[in-house]
């Protein structure tokens, strides 16, 4: 070490040197490398005086001057450029350690030649050294030039970089060792990392990682896979990296002023490090687009191998490439044109590798790059990926494979498949790129269409069937993931350019970013895109103008008109000129038939079209083909010869000098395509000559010749060049509808994926292809609609759905029902499980319900025996969808609940268990017996004798997926093979247990509410149609009903309640089913939810118990099952005494349920219910009441109705007590508190049947009560109806302290009141219209006497409670006056004896007004009866009395209403009834004047002279009556003789007439005696004398002297009086002298003077009185004393 060490003196670079310069010394050869031995002797001569100095900037190694250091490195060169081996391999390892320990240091520029800089000679000299053919100098240079690329200290610059890389690829390219190629391919990958790693930093001194073996190993040949290959390569690359001594060498800073000139920035602003950069990937573009010479190898391997290496140099680099890559402008642009370029034109290539890695390539731009090459990716998928998805027919194997695996890896970034459906197919200037891969994925999942010729074998197509339904799985998994990820984010609902000012806001899994020069220049755009209803917008725009595209396609007008109509371009000849030169997708046939339509606006389109065109300073066979080149001409001549015409006119106004005229150009038009026809139609044999073209147009030019050079030349272009118009592309449709697709239904998805727009394909290559997409690549880069767009809201999932879930249904649809391969229908299975999470996520229902159904009839559960393995994996699918994706279900629910039936269907059936229906067969009683005793011998899974199974049978049979029961309506014979297979099937379903379905079940508790209402509704209808079946009916899922509902009964109560609702209907229709078994067995689940739902205890003013309770009222109200009505009941009053404190709203349908059975027909069912009701009135009265009064007024109502019990009357008494009993519970304390000031308010004293409604809560309990036992006293029992009023106003009496004065007045409204009559309504202004059913009330006694304990009743309540109740008063009188007024006796008896009690008790009470109230109403209802006789008088004057009749014994016979056959029958009946009714009416007016009478007698001293007046005018009026009365002759006489026919008493006509006069006048002698006070008017002394004067001329008209004037009147009127018989006379003068002697004795008791100044008119009366004849002398003995007392002093003062 000490020797060696002397050698290079005490510099460090010279103890480097010396021992490399003494080997070149000693493997020199003397005589031929003489100089070299030399200069290295000398040199290490001078490094023993030489010590290393401060460093220098421009020194080249550190520690030595300038001079110092090109001195020592000369030698170095020599020896490189020596060529020897020996010489040059120590020269070598020298400068490599150099570049190691970074002692040589200096920017090496691009300079050459022999004026170079020593540094650049060195460079050259080492690159040199790969051309000697040597193995170990190409390793060595190699190993150098990753050093020299390595060393921070070292900046390679420009052409000098390019030189390095080159000579890299010279010795992969050239050398002759696998090893060095393998290493030379490492030192490049590793100097490309180096260098772009110091371009993304802009920085020397950087971390570098060094290349893996394994990356460079990937994209090597095959040759190269050898682990000795490999493990030299990567010790090579680690010496070139480091050095074996770096670690003992001290690495000093460097100089900051070398690290400042080596990252300087140019005259151009951009650093030196990535100017080189730049350099450097725009040199490998270049090589990578090298191809042959004209005339050389196309296929020459080196070349080919050239171009490899350089893809997969540009595809590490890409990987690599950082966020700087993106930002800057220039090497972004660098991307477009050199990058995008390279890969258009290798493109072309036939060669697989190269293909591959152009896919590898354009993955890594599409991932990092997509931001800024928006245009290029757009083109360059149709070119590499659309080309070969949509070729099914002759694709090449591993190009397809290759294309369909970079879609799998597109979909590793869940961004990336949304953003290129935005920012394409959102996009009207871009393909459909989204679409097209989804429509060219489901064209090779279908496969080869039948009958079509193809390259393929069957297993290519087989697997290519499978990677394609692999990667429509991976996209839509991508798109679940990425809705999942936004969804878990929140991100809001934006729509924003991915292109950001600053790097931090450019979001993307791979390092997306937007360079800041399409941010700064769409800026404006972008804020105008703010929002994804704009984004929607675009895609609508697009879908229509590409209909337009098509419909023109098919239509020219028509798409046109549609186009123009919705405003997706002008209506404007120029506009649509425009649109048809500038649009892809157009087709050019149709675009030439549509320009040479002879039609007005089509001709004006064509003018414009050819008009837009620029033919200046163009040869005219130029301008045809730039005529051309936009459609072709169509195959009509008047057509073409209408476009000739134009391009004629138009040719020569652009040039003016051409020809004379235009008519010229159009004939040489006409002439070129004929020739272009001619030259280039094969089916022309005769071809046209050069003369025959120039003879055939002579004269053209105004009768002159064109010069024929100029059609020579012009005939020699078109013969050598064909005018080629633009080929159709219009992409004919590949219509598939094979049988199962339309089996399936898939042949209207299929012809609907198939419509699209025009597919862009490659064409090859040529020169004219890349100029043509260069000037693409341009025009996208100009459009403000490359910018490029990124979203965050997962909105877009609806409109990327709507294009691709019928593509994706269709491909997995077809591959589950035609392939058996695992993979494939592995693959289907996951995309259906991925497209029902998407779609069910996005709420689109439709497209959900469609997978979810494609999946569940994929089960095959509906056809058990054609059941496989991929059938199985179906059933598991759809579980796994169901736990997954079931907050999203709804109404796909019923699909999957569905195949769960089905599913424990066939599981019980391979078990062997016996069917339901056989328990259902079974009373419920012996059914657990049974099925104790129920073999299990015919387990399918052991081939029992399943033959004898119907329900086996029916499975095995099989049915459609949509049948209710499967194989109920398929009928046939089963062979023992498919009992068989169907046998081996159910092994099958082994792999999956009861566990998942449990599992289904106990997850529904983390479904949201929404969701788990959907999923009951759905369980709820496969429940039905299970119990519904007429031959196999289960009840799988009505047990699972039961779980569900015990799961979820925890769930806050909105969710319940709506949970509920479904299942209550759902219980309501199956507990009517006509199936008792089922309807029990229904009824019992619903008694267990009841019992655990009534656990929860409920608060108050709640309502939801009676709503749980619903079904068992509803039950018990349509079910017409004695048994399940009787069930209903016990179930209830089991849930009621077990759980009676929990009860709270529930007992409402606890009495509703109880008031149903009250009145059903079965005896045992009103008992059952009585009892119970007993039971909780007697023990559990305090829980009825302590809830609302609504379930206290059930309760009532449910006592009412056991009041109708027809089996008991017991039962309907005790009712009625409890009633009372209850009033007693409210009147106890502690129930409801009273209050004095507490009253119920009623608005404006409506009494609608709802009017308690406004009553305070401590009245509100004794409502319905009240009310209830009111309506009871109409029942038509008897009993009852006394029962209740004597309940109803004991209830009053005993409790009526506790009422408010409002609520009595409302208990009088609402319940007294109505007793009495239905038709008694109190209106606003309390007053009582009422009109009592009169008949019924007379006929019946048993009526009369309830209404005389009402009376009295009524009467009893006013008295007691005078005070409060003060006010209903009038109401009362009223009342009693109505029953006053009734015709008939004991009605009217009942009104007048109710007055005289309440007058008797609260007379003394009574104000003035009070008292009118009771005499005018004693003088109204006398007053309403007069018309009785006016009805009798008409009545009797119809009735003709025969002679003769049978008599009858009874009068009441008359009064029924019984038909006789002929009219004297009815007379006799009508005369008969008539007797009756005045009988009645004077028995009223009777009692109407005792009662007066009475009235005056015990109130005399409340009465005031208004009162007085009212009495006097009763007694005056009823005197009138009874005389009108009694002057109906004709009526006496024909009452007469129907009486003795009929063998009645007459009617008391003159008894009538005499009381009432009599009476009268008594009236009038108590008030004159008692001196009480009147009226003003007539004196009581006079009326005295009035009717005195009235009944003595009643008595002188009987006795046969009626006064002068009323002889006259008599006479006047020709009334013709009928004469009495002598002995009838006689009887009624003799009842009328009673009344005589009255009225004499009157007068004589009168005062002097009053009897003075009517003497005038009684004088005559007493003249007729001495002078006729008298039934006794009694009426001439007071006539005497009258003449004696009271005459005779008058007659004295005379």
């Amino acid at each position: 070490m000490s020797s060696s060490q002397s050698l290079g003196g005490a510099s460090r670079a010279g103890r480097v040197l010396g021992p490399y310069l003494d080997r070149i010394i000693k493997n020199a050869a003397w005589r031929k490398h003489s100089a070299l031995v030399a200069s290295c002797k000398s040199i290490l001569d001078r490094l023993d005086s030489i010590v290393d100095s401060p460093i220098e900037p421009t020194s080249l190694l550190a520690g030595l001057s300038p001079t110092d250091a090109e001195a020592l490195l000369y030698p170095l060169i020599l020896a490189l450029d020596s060529a020897s081996p020996k010489v040059a391999e120590p020269a070598l390892d020298a400068i490599h350690r150099l570049f190691s320990l970074s002692l040589f240091r200096s920017e090496i520029d691009d300079a050459s030649g022999d004026s170079a800089p020593v540094a650049t000679r060195l460079v050259v000299s080492v690159c040199a050294c790969g051309a000697t053919g040597d193995d170990a100098l190409e390793l060595a240079m190699l190993r150098v030039l990753v050093a020299s690329v390595r060393s921070p200290a070292v900046m390679l610059r420009g052409e000098c970089l390019v030189h390095i890389v080159k000579s890299c690829y010279n010795v992969y390219l050239g050398s002759q060792s696998a090893t060095n190629q393998l290493c030379a391919k490492s030192a490049l990958a590793q100097i490309l990392l180096i260098v772009f790693a110091r371009v993304e930093a802009d920085a020397m001194d950087i971390a570098i990682k060094t290349v893996l073996i394994a990356d460079v190993m990937d994209l090597a040949d095959r040759g190269f896979n050898d682990s000795n290959l490999a493990q030299a390569t990567k010790k090579f690359i680690n010496e070139a990296m480091a050095g074996s001594e770096v670690a003992v060498l001290e690495d000093k800073p460097r100089d900051p002023e070398v690290v400042e000139r080596n990252v300087g920035d140019d005259a151009d602003g951009v650093s030196k490090i990535r100017e080189d950069g730049f350099l450097l990937f725009k040199n490998l573009c270049k090589f990578s687009m090298k191809f042959a010479a004209p005339g050389e190898n196309p296929d020459d391997p080196l070349l080919l191998r050239g171009k490899v290496i350089s893809l997969e140099l540009l595809k590490m680099v890409m990987d690599n490439a950082g966020i700087f890559w993106l930002t800057n402008e220039r090497f972004l642009g660098a991307i477009k044109q050199y990058l995008c370029l390279s890969l258009l034109k290798n493109s072309g290539l036939s060669m697989m590798s190269i293909f591959q890695l152009l896919c590898s390539i354009f993955l890594v731009l599409l991932f990092k790059f997509r931001s800024g090459l928006k245009g290029e990716l757009g083109i360059f998928f149709p070119m590499f990926v659309l080309r070969v998805l949509e070729n099914v027919l002759q694709p090449s194997f591993l190009q397809k494979m290759t294309v369909l695996n970079l879609v799998e890896k597109m979909c590793q970034d869940p961004q990336l498949i949304i953003d290129i459906f935005v920012n394409y197919d959102c996009d009207v200037d871009a393909p459909n790129i989204f679409e097209r891969i989804v429509n060219g994925l489901l064209k090779t999942a279908l496969g080869v269409p039948a009958g079509s010729s193809t390259t393929l074998s069957p297993a290519q197509d087989a697997t290519f069937q499978t990677e394609s339904i692999k990667c429509l799985a991976t996209i839509i998994k991508c798109m679940g993931t990425w809705m999942d990820q936004q969804l878990r984010n929140g991100e809001s609902s934006t729509l924003s350019s991915d292109i950001d000012n600053s790097t931090e806001n450019s979001s993307s899994i791979n390092g997306e970013e937007g360079t800041s020069m399409d941010y700064d220049l769409h800026s404006d755009v972008n804020s105008g895109l703010s929002d994804t209803i704009t984004l929607e917008q675009r895609r609508a725009y697009k879908l229509e103008f590409q209909k337009g595209i098509s419909l023109f396609n098919r239509k020219p007008s028509k798409g046109i008109d549609y186009l123009i109509n919705t405003k997706k371009i002008g209506g404007s000849p120029e506009e649509v000129a425009s649109f048809l030169k500038n649009t892809a997708g157009l087709n050019a046939t149709i675009i030439g038939d549509y320009l040479g339509e002879r039609d007005e606006f089509p001709l004006k389109v064509m003018h414009a079209y050819v008009d837009s065109l620029n033919f200046e300073h163009l040869d005219f066979g130029d301008a045809i083909r730039f005529l051309l080149r936009g459609f072709r001409l169509p195959g009509e001549a008047q057509k073409i010869d209408r476009i000739m015409e134009k391009f004629a006119e138009r040719y020569c106004k652009c040039n003016p000098s051409a020809f004379i005229s235009a008519d010229t150009a159009y004939v040489l038009a006409y002439s070129v395509i004929l020739l272009n026809t001619d030259a280039h139609n094969n089916m022309v044999k005769y071809k046209m000559s050069k003369s025959d073209f120039i003879r055939n147009n002579r004269g053209i030019d105004d009768g002159k010749d064109l010069p024929e050079d100029y059609l020579g030349s012009l005939y020699d272009q078109i013969v050598k060049e064909e005018i080629k118009m633009k080929a159709d592309t219009s992409a004919p449709q590949n219509k598939q509808a094979s049988s199962i697709n339309k089996l399936l239904g898939l042949d209207n998805i299929l012809n609907l994926v198939n419509w699209k727009q025009t597919e862009e394909k490659a064409l090859g290559t040529s020169d004219m292809l890349i100029k043509h997409i260069q000037e693409q690549f341009k025009e996208k880069s100009g459009k403000l609609e490359c910018t490029f767009y990124s979203v965050t809201d997962t909105a877009i999932l609806r409109f990327m759905m709507e294009v691709c879930w019928a593509p994706m249904m269709a491909a997995f649809s077809v591959t589950l029902d035609q392939s058996d391969d695992k993979a494939a229908t592995s693959q289907s299975l996951l995309g259906f499980r991925y497209a029902v999470h998407v779609t069910s996520v996005m709420h689109m229902h439709t497209q959900r319900d469609a997978y979810v159904t494609s999946v569940a009839k994929f089960t095959y559960l509906h056809c058990a025996a054609d059941m496989r393995q991929k059938n199985v994996d179906a059933v598991k699918a759809i579980m796994s969808i169901a736990i997954e994706d079931g907050n999203y279900l709804q109404e796909s629910w019923e699909h999957v609940l569905t195949c769960l039936s089905r599913f424990e269907h066939l599981h019980l059936l391979g078990e062997g268990a016996p069917s339901d229906a056989s328990f259902f067969s079974v009373s419920i009683p012996d059914s657990d017996d049974k099925s104790q005793k129920s073999p299990r011998a015919t387990n399918l899974k052991k081939k029992g004798n399943a033959l004898q199974n119907p329900a086996v049978m029916a499975v095995v049979r099989g049915g459609s997926y949509d049948s209710a029961s499967v194989g109920s309506n398929i009928a046939g014979l089963v062979s023992p093979e498919q009992i068989n297979n169907f046998i081996t099937n159910l092994h099958l379903l082994d792999q999956i247990g009861s566990f998942e379905l449990n599992h289904i079940c106990a997850h529904s508790e983390r479904l949201n509410g929404d969701s788990i209402v959907a999923f009951v509704r759905a369980l709820c209808k496969v429940s039905m149609a299970e119990l519904q079946s007429p031959i196999d009916p289960r009840v799988f899922s009505l047990t699972k009903i039961v779980e569900i509902a015990h799961y979820n009964m925890n769930r806050i109560r909105l969710v319940w309640s709506r949970i509920w609702g479904v299942l209550s209907d759902f219980f309501v229709s199956v507990g009517l089913s006509e199936n008792l078994s089922v309807a029990f067995f229904v009824m019992d689940s619903l008694r267990q939810l009841a019992m655990k739902f009534l656990e929860r205890e409920e608060l108050a003013n709640y309502n939801f118990q009676n709503e749980f309770l619903r079904p068992f009222v509803v039950i018990m109200q349509k079910s017409t099952s004695s048994e399940i009505r009787e069930l209903i009941v016990r179930c209830i009053s089991q849930m009621v005494l077990s759980r009676v404190s929990n009860v709270k709203s529930g007992w409402k349908s606890v009495f509703t349920v109880f008031t149903i059975a009250a009145a059903d027909e079965r005896k045992n069912i009103v008992l059952l219910a009585f009892g119970t009701m007993e039971k909780i009135v007697r023990d559990y009265f305090l829980y009825i009441i302590e809830t609302e009064t609504t379930t206290f007024t059930a309760c009532v109502k449910c006592l009412i109705t056991f009041t109708n019990s027809k089996f008991n009357s017991d039962a309907s008494l005790n009712a009625i007590a409890f009633l009372r009993f209850c009033a007693v519970k409210l009147a106890e304390g502690g129930l409801v508190r009273y209050d004095e000031n507490n009253e119920c308010t009623h608005a404006n004293g409506d009494l609608s049947e709802g009017f308690f409604s406004n009553c305070k809560d401590d009245h509100a309990y004794w409502v319905p009560l009240l009310t209830g036992l009111s309506k009871l006293t109409s029942d038509p029992r008897t009993a009852i109806r006394k029962g209740a009023m004597e309940v109803l106003f004991h209830i009053l009496k005993d409790h009526g302290h506790l009422f408010s004065a409002t609520f009595w007045i409302n208990i009088f409204k609402s319940t007294i009141f109505p007793i009495f009559s239905d038709e008694h309504k109190i209106n606003g202004g309390h007053k009582v219209s009422a009109e009592v059913n009169y008949e019924q009330l007379g006929e019946d006694p048993k009526n009369a006497e309830i209404i005389a304990i009402a009376a009295g009743c009524v009467v009893d309540i006013l008295v007691i409670f005078f005070d409060v109740v003060r006010s209903q008063f009038v109401h009362v009188v009223e009342i009693l006056s109505s029953y006053v007024r009734s015709p008939y006796r004991q009605s009217s008896s009942i009104g007048l004896t109710a007055l005289l009690q309440l007058a008797k008790h609260v007379g003394k009470n009574l104000s003035e007004t009070e008292w009118m109230h009771i005499l005018l109403s004693l003088k109204n209802s006398a007053a309403s009866s007069f018309p009785v006789v006016t009805r009798v008088v008409e009545v009797m004057s119809k009735v003709e009395i025969p002679d003769r009749f049978q008599s009858y014994s009874d009068a009441g016979e008359y009064s029924d209403q019984d038909s006789f056959n002929d009219d004297e029958d009815a007379n006799m009946e009508k005369a008969s009834y008539m007797v009756v009714r005045l009988k009645d009416h004077i028995a009223v007016l009777l009692s109407t004047i005792e009662t007066a009478q009475k009235l005056y007698k015990s109130h005399q001293a409340s009465f005031s002279a208004g009162h007085i007046s009212i009495l006097l005018d009763t007694f005056s009026s009823i005197s009138s009556h009874s005389t009108e009365l009694s002057s109906q002759a004709s009526l006496h006489q024909k009452l007469e003789r129907a009486c003795s026919l009929l063998e009645i008493s007459e009617p008391p006509v003159v008894h009538f007439e005499n009381e009432c006069h009599h009476n009268h006048l008594i009236m009038l002698k108590n008030i004159l005696r008692d001196n009480v006070p009147v009226s003003p008017g007539p004196s009581i002394a006079s009326q005295i004398v009035l009717e005195c004067d009235q009944i003595l001329n009643i008595y002188l008209s009987c006795a046969g002297y009626g006064s002068a004037k009323q002889d006259a009147a008599e006479k006047e009127l020709g009334l013709q009086r009928a004469l009495p018989l002598v002995s009838s006379k006689k009887e009624e003068l003799a009842a009328r002298t009673s009344l005589a002697v009255s009225a004499l004795k009157a007068l004589g008791e009168l005062d002097s003077n009053v009897f003075r100044r009517n003497l005038p008119l009684v004088f005559p009366l007493l003249v007729d009185l001495v002078r006729c004849e008298h039934s006794s002398r009694e009426v001439l003995l007071v006539l005497c004393d009258v003449f004696q007392s009271s005459l005779g002093p008058v007659f004295s003062s005379l």
